[in-house]
C-alpha cells in the first residue's frame, strides 16, 4: 500500500496546488448558473485524502483542540479523520431530527426558505476548546449555526475550518470574530 505523508518542510502552496488541481467543475450543479466544486477526487484519492487531512493536522496538532465539531455530511469526514489523527473526541452536528438524544438546535437562512441543525445538549462540556469543520465555507449560514450551537454550549471556538471557501460568497463576514481557516480558496 502507499503511503503518503504531508512534510511540513514542503511549501505550503505545492499541497494546496495539488489538492485544488484535483477539485472538478460541474457546471448547472445543484441548478442552472451554479458551477459546483466537486471535492470526490481528492476523497476518492488516498494520497490526496492523507494529504488533506495531514495539512489540517499540521496547523492544529499544538492547538489542544478538545474535540472536532463536524457539520453533516462531509464535515464528518474531514472531522472524523482529523479528530482520529489529533486523537481528541468528534461531535456530530446533523440536520434538524438525525441525533436521537435531547438536542439545541439554531436555524439558518438558505437562498430560498432556512433549514435547521442540532448538537445533543450533552455533547460538550463547558470550557472545552472546539473546532467547527465542514467541506465548504459559501454563505456561511451552516457555519455561523454550528458555532452558535457550540457557544451556547459555552465552549471556546478555536477556529472554524473548511476545505474549500467560496470567498466571493462572503460567508466568512458572517461568523463574527471566530477565526477562519480553509485549505483552498476560490
Amino acid at each position: 500500500m502507499n503511503s503518503y505523508r504531508y512534510n511540513a518542510s514542503t511549501p505550503f502552496k505545492s499541497g494546496t496546488d495539488r489538492l485544488k488541481n484535483a477539485i472538478r467543475d460541474v457546471p448547472d450543479f445543484p441548478k442552472e448558473g451554479i458551477v459546483f466544486k466537486d471535492l470526490s477526487p481528492v476523497l476518492e484519492d488516498r494520497q490526496l485524502f492523507r494529504l488533506a487531512i495531514s495539512m489540517f493536522n499540521d496547523r492544529y496538532q499544538r492547538r489542544q483542540i478538545d474535540t472536532i465539531i463536524g457539520i453533516e455530511a462531509r464535515g464528518f469526514i474531514f472531522g472524523s479523520a482529523l479528530a482520529y489523527v489529533l486523537g481528541c473526541g468528534f461531535t456530530m452536528v446533523r440536520k434538524k431530527g438525525k441525533l436521537p438524544h435531547k438536542c439545541l438546535e439554531a436555524s439558518y437562512d438558505l437562498e430560498y426558505g432556512s433549514n435547521v441543525i442540532e448538537i445533543h445538549e450533552d455533547s460538550l462540556e463547558k470550557g472545552m476548546r472546539v473546532l467547527v469543520i465542514d467541506d465548504v465555507l459559501a454563505t456561511g449560514g451552516t457555519m455561523k449555526a454550528a458555532i452558535e450551537l457550540a457557544q451556547r454550549l459555552e465552549t471556546d471556538v478555536v477556529e472554524a475550518a473548511t476545505f474549500i471557501e467560496l470567498e466571493f460568497l462572503k460567508g466568512r463576514e458572517k461568523l463574527g470574530e471566530t477565526p477562519v481557516f480553509s485549505l483552498i480558496t476560490y
